[in-house]
């Protein structure tokens, strides 16, 4: 039975991970808290990954999953069974690091088997395990190499194919792709991803790179400064997101002040950017209340009002910038900020002028008014 069947056949109905209460504090002065009251379910069989800047307890989680770090409160549940003390090699999980941590004395094969040694798996299964693994990873023509003689892609792949070996239940995966260049790491994205949906394994993914959250993951879970700010698909995360925070982290949000001026026939009556207008919003605001008004560069344009069904800025251009397919126009708002509009480049496309007076239209769909 191949990795594949194996991982398809044995699910047992149960969420993979689930995080009760957990929070993580280290020693010092001041206890900030690394994890705070995390609780978090993971279904078998996802690609989940927990995105977040540097700091904001990511990779702590992982490495309480892990079993690296024990948490200070809370429980950690792997298919149901409390894990919260078990030390890391009772537990059916594996990591892969972003420094491969390959053995450099020892060839390819050598050193995916070694997991195998460890755990004194008969020598006569070793050779088909491994087989099957750098057969994953498309790394069996180079058994016999040492890592020293591979490219920092093929040695990533080695990296999985020695932590897949073990048939871990759960796949942990700490930035694994950070030491790649750019071209290479969306390679390597987009394999991971197709690896893991043929196998089936849970797999937990740590990342501060917001296009590669987006691009791998089934859901997302946002974080800073210890907490879980929102948990959603990658559309929803970036089209839907729950705070400011949210909607600064991931891709470019133009965000402006903006004041609940009243309501009337379930609509907010909103004041931003020098103008006046109705939208609707996901949450309840108060009359008088500052929030912020945040909407996505390309769902701006240079067009006038289309009566309710838009928002409309007016300003001048203050700058462009050209990036190849798009073009970026800094435009300055009555109320002195400035938005960025990003516009397609196309065939007899007229470009706006520096200081030409516009008017930037968008879907009042398209904005989001979040609580600061």
């Amino acid at each position: 039975m191949t990795i594949e069947q194996k991982n398809l056949a044995g699910g047992t109905g149960r969420p993979a991970i689930e995080l009760i209460g957990v929070s993580k504090a280290f020693d010092g002065a001041s206890q900030q808290l690394a994890v705070d009251d995390m609780n978090l379910t993971i279904a078998a069989g996802e690609f989940f990954t927990f995105l977040g800047p540097s700091g904001c307890g990511k990779t702590t989680t992982l490495r309480m999953i892990a079993g690296f770090e024990t948490p200070t409160k809370g429980r950690i549940l792997l298919q149901g069974q409390d894990v919260s003390d078990l030390p890391a090699h009772l537990r059916n999980v594996n990591t892969v690091f972003q420094s491969y941590a390959l053995f450099p004395h020892l060839n390819v094969e050598d050193n995916v088997a070694f997991g195998l040694a460890v755990k004194r798996v008969p020598r006569a299964d070793r050779g088909d395990r491994v087989c099957a693994a750098l057969d994953l990873v498309r790394m069996r023509h180079a058994a016999r190499r040492k890592p020293s003689e591979l490219s920092g892609g093929q040695q990533q792949r080695v990296a999985l194919a020695r932590a897949l070996v073990n048939e871990p239940s759960v796949l942990l995966l700490d930035e694994p792709f950070g030491a790649l260049d750019l071209k290479l790491r969306r390679e390597m994205q987009l394999e991971v991803k197709e690896m893991q949906r043929r196998l089936g394994i849970t797999f937990v993914f740590v990342t501060h790179d917001q296009e590669e959250a987006l691009t791998m993951s089934d859901r997302i879970a946002v974080m800073s400064a210890g907490l879980v700010r929102q948990v959603d698909d990658p559309i929803g995360i970036y089209e839907r997101p729950a705070d400011r925070f949210t909607a600064g982290f991931i891709g470019d949000m133009n965000m402006l002040a903006a004041t609940v001026s009243g309501k009337r026939d379930g609509l907010f009556e909103v004041e931003a950017g020098g103008a006046a207008f109705s939208l609707r919003a996901n949450r309840a605001f108060d009359v008088d209340q500052s929030c912020t008004l945040a909407v996505r560069p390309e769902a701006l344009s240079f067009a006038s009002a289309d009566g309710s069904a838009a928002t409309c800025f007016a300003g001048s251009v203050a700058g462009t910038v050209y990036i190849g397919t798009d073009r970026l126009y800094a435009v300055r708002l009555a109320s002195g900020e400035t938005i960025t509009v990003r516009a397609r480049n196309t065939d007899g496309a007229d470009t706006v002028a520096i200081g030409q007076p516009v008017t930037v239209s968008c879907p009042s769909a398209a904005i989001h008014l979040l609580k600061d």
